[in-house]
């Protein structure tokens, strides 16, 4: 099967800007858009049945009517339905292993700024095989418009990032043709901190230190990817505030999880939990080794 980009739709506000937005970036990487809405209790397909009594009528219009939309939205963009009678998770699991990125919608708290992560969600974000991508609902035209989203900014632990988090932030980066910053965070260790704030050469030095790994960590992906213009932010503070501080304004922020291993179980670092809870843009959870 050739890689596809696909989108969950359960039909609410949040599913359906996820849908948007995963056309718009499977029309850049040049992939097919595959809208998949899973049900256990959507009934098998009959030979013959009059549209009136078909049992997953709103199952079949919720799909064709975002496949409509999108299809309007990207002429040149091939967009497929998938109705699949099993539960979702597994079946957003499944989908996600062939696919080039899933993504999901994300609800949103109007009296908290953090994510409700469903029982859907939170464990397919923590399983999948394949980078995933939490869109919110798009929000309401109420006072002056936001200002354009722009870059991709990509959380580095430095020794610990792996290839595939670098390269998806890069390739995302070059598909849209926007920079990318690379975030770093580092704790100020307790030697160090004073009454008055920080040791100032200390901090220096540290900053110093991290600026040498980051340039190390990123020079393959530099040739790898010339087209793309990156700079760097590095913030001594605890690297879950670095992330979310930087992102203020990204098109996509794209943090890292480690792979599942057999016999432990599935879970995101305080890094990944914290973008996912505070982040304003979509966030994309790029498993690696």
């Amino acid at each position: 099967m050739q890689p596809v980009v696909t989108v969950g739709l359960d039909g609410s506000p949040e599913s359906l800007s996820a849908a948007r937005w995963a056309a718009d970036e499977a029309e850049k990487r040049k992939l097919t858009l595959r809208l998949l809405h899973a049900w256990p209790l959507l009934a098998p397909e009959p030979a013959l049945m009059p549209g009136e009594v078909d049992q997953n009528y709103w199952a079949k219009r919720l799909v064709h009517t975002a496949q409509a939309e999108l299809q309007t939205r990207h002429p040149g963009l091939t967009v497929v339905g998938s109705l699949v009678p099993e539960d979702a998770r597994e079946a957003l699991l499944r989908a996600a292993s062939d696919s080039e990125m899933l993504v999901l919608g994300s609800r949103g708290l109007e009296a908290v700024e953090s994510y409700f992560m469903g029982d859907v969600s939170m464990p397919v974000v923590a399983r999948a095989e394949r980078p995933v991508v939490l869109v919110r609902a798009e929000p309401t035209q109420e006072g002056p418009s936001p200002a354009p989203a722009s870059g991709v900014v990509v959380a580095l632990k430095l020794r610990d990032s792996g290839e595939e988090l670098l390269d998806f932030a890069f390739h995302t980066a070059a598909a849209r043709n926007v920079p990318l910053l690379a975030v770093h965070g580092r704790s100020v260790p307790l030697h160090a901190r004073t009454p008055w704030g920080a040791d100032h050469e200390i901090t220096e030095e540290m900053k110093k230190e991290a600026q040498k790994e980051l340039s190390r960590a990123l020079r393959p992906w530099h040739e790898k990817y010339p087209q793309v213009e990156v700079d760097y932010s590095i913030r001594l503070t605890s690297p879950a505030k670095a992330v979310v501080q930087s992102a203020g304004g990204a098109a996509l922020l794209v943090v890292g999880r480690r792979a599942h291993r057999h016999g432990v179980a599935p879970h995101l670092g305080p890094v990944a939990h914290a973008a996912l809870h505070h982040g304003r843009c979509p966030v994309a959870v790029v498993p690696h080794d």
